[in-house]
């Protein structure tokens, strides 16, 4: 940011006011300031020790909207017993991923964009998630989810996850969907191995410009209607439709194989203590 807008001691000065932060965690929000200071930033006081969501929903008012939200909300967690009830009733839940896709979804200005990473469960969950997911899409443009691996988050979790990228003002009529692919000759994605921006190109290429002009299905490319979906009961767990489902083989044939395979696990064991059996007697 200096060193692309910084260019007098002013615009330093404006730059450290306009900053905003809030942490929840008493540990990460001493990391947080702590790096502030460490990169140069005076007065780390405006990292607020404090919850976003227990500002009431409709205390985020006209001046609080944004342009563009780009965000990993935590998931997975459960919030305190009252922080539900500062959201409308149709959106009330502890959980957290859940919460705050509502407030995203509000403080947007018409017209603004969003990029959120949610976990799988978001996308087939029901109840309040599928009042969220409804209320995602008449409010925005949901326009594209980017599904990714469940290695992309290893080793703190090992679910699925996705980017939904929405623009507010205009409904959904169709989804695109896009199938990121582990690196070939990588299994997985690991702290030593992580996801990087280079994995990405291909999906870049695809993705049309900001007009995201002449996108085209392909094996790792497919488009749903909104009417589909909704048909779905809002269901955006939509899987590739190019990927034939892997054939495991009949079940019961594969209970037998189990059951001769532990048969004979068996039988080698009972040779092995008779073999040292035999040994200790010597």
């Amino acid at each position: 940011m200096r060193k692309r807008y910084i260019k007098r001691t002013e615009d330093e000065a404006v730059m450290q006011a306009a900053l905003r932060a809030v942490e929840k965690k008493p540990l990460p929000h001493m990391l947080a300031t702590t790096n502030m200071l460490l990169h140069g930033v005076e007065d780390a006081s405006f990292v607020a020790h404090d919850n976003t969501l227990a500002k009431p929903y409709i205390g985020w008012t006209q001046s609080d909207r944004v342009n563009i939200v780009l965000t990993n909300p935590p998931f997975g967690g459960r919030e305190e017993d009252g922080i539900e009830s500062n959201f409308p009733q149709q959106f009330r839940t502890k959980e957290t991923a859940d919460l705050f896709l509502a407030l995203i979804i509000r403080l947007l200005k018409p017209g603004a964009r969003a990029a959120v990473v949610l976990p799988d469960g978001s996308l087939f969950g029901e109840g309040v998630k599928t009042r969220l997911k409804e209320h995602l899409m008449e409010e925005c443009n949901l326009h594209t989810i980017v599904r990714l691996p469940n290695s992309v988050f290893r080793p703190y979790a090992s679910i699925g996850t996705n980017l939904l990228f929405f623009e507010k003002g205009t409904p959904t009529t169709d989804v695109w969907y896009w199938e990121h692919q582990v690196p070939e000759g990588q299994k997985a994605y690991s702290m030593t191995r992580p996801i990087r921006l280079e994995h990405l190109a291909d999906c870049a290429e695809w993705w049309g410009g900001a007009e995201r002009q002449g996108r085209e299905g392909s094996p790792r490319a497919w488009k749903v209607s909104a009417e589909e979906i909704k048909a779905r009961n809002y269901n955006l767990d939509i899987k590739n439709p190019h990927t034939e489902d892997e054939d495991h083989g009949d079940p019961e044939e594969l209970l037998a194989e189990l059951n001769d395979a532990e048969a004979e696990i068996q039988a080698l064991r009972d040779q092995l203590k008779t073999i040292l059996g035999e040994a200790l007697i010597r």
